[in-house]
């Protein structure tokens, strides 16, 4: 399969998954400003919505959409970091990712975005707002966002958090998530995926 992705973005969970399934895969990189491929090929040629990640299965399927991706690579490649299909765990699972994408993830883009010059203090504090949710969670006792044992949203939550150090965001008011994610970083196939996307070690 191929995995194609750009460093640091959303695509980094999944990549994280395909390492700690140690499933065989191809990475494809992607420009995401131009939408080309490092060959010269219009990315909109396999994603349409121009947005990574994307999965190519040997058969030519292509699959898109974090949420599903991390889930259809969890069955296939890591059943370790997947409650099984049907359970009243899987439907947590997704209630996570649900959160990851349509709350965490989204309050995050206005940042990316922002015109030269612009305050992003109201857009920092809504992503603020959403971490300390997530802190309120860890700091329950558990080790991982859902439980005692790393999963797929683990990777997701991990991959989104990481983007604090983009606009000089700490996470010392929030211990919780910041002991959270030295956790998550300390893992052999995370450091390894950073190293492969040449990306730094933040919490560490």
């Amino acid at each position: 399969m191929k995995l194609y992705y750009s460093p640091g973005t959303c695509s980094l969970a999944a990549h994280i998954v395909l390492r700690e399934g140690d499933a065989r895969h191809e990475l494809v990189k992607v420009d995401l400003r131009q939408h080309k491929l490092e060959s010269g090929e219009d990315y909109y040629a396999i994603n349409p919505k121009g947005a990574v990640p994307a999965l190519m299965l040997d058969d030519g399927a292509v699959l898109t959409e974090g949420a599903a991706v991390l889930q259809y690579l969890g069955d296939h490649c890591a059943p370790a970091l997947v409650p099984a299909n049907g359970t009243l765990e899987r439907a947590r699972l997704q209630e996570m990712l649900n959160y990851l994408a349509s709350e965490y993830h989204k309050a995050w883009v206005p940042l990316f975005y922002l015109a030269k010059g612009a305050d992003p203090t109201e857009f920092k504090r809504k992503v603020v707002a959403k971490q300390t949710y997530l802190d309120s969670l860890l700091a329950d006792g558990r080790t991982h966002i859902l439980g005692d044992s790393f999963g797929v949203a683990d990777s997701y939550l991990y991959t989104v958090t990481r983007w604090s150090d983009n606009f000089g965001m700490t996470l010392d008011a929030l211990p919780a998530l910041k002991a959270y994610m030295a956790r998550i970083e300390a893992r052999p196939a995370v450091k390894a995926t950073l190293k492969m996307e040449g990306l730094s070690e933040l919490f560490a």
